[in-house]
């Protein structure tokens, strides 16, 4: 009986972990929406439902140690 309450508790009661395959995409599948862009993003053009299409930022040239 203790499992069950344990097993409830887990599936049912902690947020589910945010998955990014489900979240919606733009500039050719390169962006995503979101309310708002990261640090290391740039804003790109806007979405639906008043959201930023954000994309990560490529550092500039090759990076060697």
């Amino acid at each position: 009986m203790r499992t069950f309450l344990f097993l409830f508790a887990v599936l049912f009661f902690l947020t589910p972990a945010k998955n990014a395959f489900f979240d919606e995409k733009c500039d050719k599948l390169r962006g995503t929406c979101k309310n708002n862009c990261g640090k290391n993003e740039e804003l790109i053009s806007l979405c639906q439902k008043a959201l930023k299409c954000c994309r990560t930022i490529q550092p500039c040239g090759n990076i060697t140690d």
